[in-house]
């Protein structure tokens, strides 16, 4: 097909598509020509599995050029994949040096020696959970931190279901394409399902009353 055909299929812009090329996100078009190219299946994926990086995951160009250069890696592991796609999701800036953060960073620390979590600190993760924690708590909601075994053990069960989806692909560039698309796309979805359970269980808990 050409350029024209992929931008109709896939809803790109012609120039966005123009624009990945040169910037190495999307393989360039064979030649037919002079001015033409013929692009196939493979362009028309990829260029999908970019658009929804930038639009669900939220990812930058450059950080979605990491990710990709990671699933085309096909020696690199597969938990590798995984980490270079989560490291990248990290929202937050930094850690403030005050009594909150330190005490929020002790907690989570405390939670992944306690479930014997195979992470490191440096994971963005953490600092990410940190911050949470630490932002609640200087709003007055310390006690936020008691349910974190909980959503660890929701988050456990998703993780291992992210997983077992990923294992029942057979192609290896499949299995490393699931598990991006399980990382990035996977948290969208888990996000998006647990905003819609806050709603069905706040009409349950409080709508009766009112």
């Amino acid at each position: 097909m050409r350029i024209g055909e992929l931008s109709r299929k896939t809803g790109v812009p012609v120039p966005t598509i123009k624009y990945y090329v040169r910037e190495g996100l999307l393989p360039a078009g064979e030649l037919t020509s002079r001015n033409q190219a013929s692009y196939g299946e493979p362009h028309e994926r990829r260029l999908q599995l970019i658009r929804a990086l930038a639009d669900v995951g939220g990812m930058k160009v450059a950080e979605i050029a990491d990710v990709l250069a990671a699933v085309d890696d096909t020696d690199r592991p597969l938990h590798r994949v995984l980490g270079s796609a989560a490291d990248r999701m990290g929202r937050s800036d930094g850690t403030r040096d005050d009594a909150e953060s330190a005490a929020a960073r002790a907690a989570v620390t405390d939670l992944i020696s306690r479930r014997g979590w195979r992470t490191h600190a440096s994971n963005p993760a953490v600092t990410d959970l940190s911050e949470a924690l630490a932002a609640l708590a200087r709003l007055g909601h310390g006690a936020f931190a008691e349910l974190l075994d909980t959503y660890a053990d929701a988050a456990e069960q998703v993780a291992h279901a992210d997983l077992e989806y990923v294992d029942r692909q057979m192609a290896v560039e499949e299995k490393v394409e699931g598990v991006v698309i399980g990382t990035v796309l996977g948290e969208a979805v888990f996000s998006s399902l647990r905003r819609l359970a806050h709603v069905d269980a706040s009409a349950r808990l409080y709508g009766a009353r009112e």
